[in-house]
């Protein structure tokens, strides 16, 4: 064979592998000191000079400058965990940056990338079948195993003392927007006979929109004031200047898209008066226009008008506010053109968007409307909806502003855990036990394994540690002894054992309720392993301009 013909790692290959992976490993170890209910937070400040204070991996990973391409990627993978479980966003970086750490190892012993990589998908695949094997499966009609869940995952949060308040809020309204959607196929005929259920599908047969979730935030009192609202909130107040109604029963609700005022002329067009007489006619003429269309608002039995925001004239002038205000109807303005259809959804009406279509058939119908005032500020509530669409508010309080978005935050995630279990209805122990089990059933398969394929395997296993131990460093305890200490119950078939953070140490977990949907954890273990795999395969950088 000639002597070109043969594969040598040059220099420059294990300088660029070696260095990407540095980069990796150096964002996964920023964020493992918050892994866990006992890990610390981070205080992240941009150049503006904002604050954030946060404990979400993805959160501090996505404000965090990064330059390297390879540590992007983290960031990245980071972002689709927190697309695709919710939860568990730390834990897959941590454990990314503990098979990047295993991979230096192996590359440094002459193993070459593309057996590493390969191994690492023969292992991931495992792993997700042996994590499959130990899932628990959930009745979603049991509020008490979807609230151990969303607990489990608020407590690593800055508001974990709130989680008694905010797991309930989280499970009432999954439970209340989840759709039915067994009308879908989810389940295909393969080849073989075997009937599978296809990749993201809803395995329970419900689908959540988190979409349909509106999370209202309000400056002032503590997180224990959060509640969660029967009906609709507006952040707008009513609008009042011309003595309008604050309250209004038995409301008749329209959602408009045109403009309560005088029409404007196009751009660069102006109209010139040269007397008085002409003055008062224009003048005369505008009355007449608007208190027709007040009058059309009125006979289709409206007292409630949400106005949508206007960009090119305003939305209400004076004069129809007057007019409005002595009609008696009460006005909401500044309606975001995003917020249309999730009112249209909760108040079963049809957004009207010219005013000869003011008919009776399009409007809502609720009890009450009336402005309340919360903390400095008042907001505009919708009680009493019959047959009230699938949607659920929410108005988190906060005693600054830092706490506030930090509630905001976990309450997203503690719903992302509770979507995974609606629709993958299956729970696993927390607290590093599935990990623990997976290594020691890893390393097992490995024995079965030829050649390299056995090494890489077993690399791997001994990465899944990483969770166990940085949950026990987190809680100042003693990792080697914690770790040890557990291993030797699952070697005995004690499945379900876990650190104890609280006692200090390894106990059932399940008995102490800390629980995690399956799909974070399977999700966790496939997303870190397709990252690792990417970054080992890249050998050079190549600059363009």
């Amino acid at each position: 064979m000639a002597k070109t013909d043969t594969y040598t790692d040059n220099k420059r290959k294990v300088d660029v592998r070696a260095a990407n992976m540095s980069a990796a490993k150096a964002v996964a170890d920023a964020v493992r000191t918050s892994l866990g209910p006992r890990g610390m937070d981070k205080m992240v400040v941009n150049g503006n000079g904002d604050v954030t204070i946060t404990n979400d991996g993805a959160t501090i990973l996505k404000l965090m400058e990064v330059s390297s391409p390879a540590a992007k990627m983290l960031v990245e993978l980071s972002r689709s965990q927190d697309i695709n479980a919710g939860d568990g966003t730390t834990s897959v970086t941590v454990l990314a940056g503990a098979l990047l750490n295993k991979c230096i190892q192996l590359i440094g012993k002459g193993v070459h990338p593309t057996v590493i990589s390969d191994a690492m998908n023969l292992a991931s695949d495992k792993a997700v079948e042996i994590l499959t094997s130990l899932a628990i499966p959930v009745d979603l009609n049991d509020r008490e195993a979807l609230i151990k869940s969303a607990t489990t995952s608020l407590s690593s949060k800055v508001v974990a003392q709130h989680s008694s308040l905010l797991a309930p809020i989280a499970v009432d309204c999954v439970l209340r927007i989840a759709e039915d959607c067994r009308k879908l196929t989810t389940q295909v005929q393969r080849a073989d006979g075997y009937r599978v259920t296809q990749a993201g599908a809803s395995v329970s047969g419900k689908m959540v929109d988190l979409r349909d979730v509106r999370i209202i935030k309000k400056l002032g009192d503590t997180v224990d004031a959060t509640e969660f609202v029967e009906g609709l909130v507006f952040d707008q107040k009513a609008t009042k200047s011309a003595g309008g109604p604050t309250k209004v029963k038995g409301a008749k609700i329209a959602l408009i898209q045109f403009c309560v005022s005088p029409p404007k002329t196009d751009l660069e067009n102006n109209v010139v008066l040269s007397d008085y007489a002409a003055m008062d006619r224009l003048l005369k003429e505008e009355r007449n226009y608007i208190l027709g269309m007040v009058k059309k608002i009125k006979a289709s039995g409206c007292n409630v008008l949400l106005v949508q925001k206007s960009i090119l004239r305003d939305a209400t002038t004076e004069l129809s506010l007057h007019y409005l205000a002595k009609a008696k109807i009460l006005v909401v303005r500044d309606i975001e053109r995003d917020e249309i259809e999730f009112i249209s959804k909760t108040l079963n009406l049809l957004p009207i968007a010219h005013i000869d279509n003011m008919k009776p058939e399009k409007l809502g119908v609720a009890d009450l409307v009336e402005e309340v005032s919360i903390g400095v500020s008042r907001i505009v509530k919708v009680t009493g909806i019959p047959n009230m669409g699938r949607t659920a508010t929410v108005i988190v309080r906060g005693s600054n502003k830092l706490v506030l978005e930090e509630a905001d935050r976990s309450l997203h995630d503690a719903l992302c855990v509770i979507r995974c279990l609606v629709q993958r209805p299956f729970l696993i122990a927390g607290g590093g036990a599935p990990e623990i089990e997976l290594s020691r059933q890893l390393r097992e398969w490995a024995k079965t394994l030829p050649g390299m394929e056995q090494y890489c395997v077993k690399a791997f296993a001994e990465a899944m540690e990483v969770i166990p131990y940085t949950l026990a460093e987190n809680a100042g305890l003693n990792p080697i002894q914690i770790v040890t200490e557990l291993k030797n119950h699952h070697a005995k078939g004690c499945l379900h054992h876990g650190i104890n953070v609280r006692k200090g140490t390894v106990t059932n977990i399940l008995d102490e309720n800390v629980v995690q949907p399956l799909q974070v954890s399977t999700s966790a273990v496939t997303l870190a392993t397709e990252c690792v795999r990417m970054i080992l395969k890249i050998d050079d950088i190549v600059m363009t301009r």
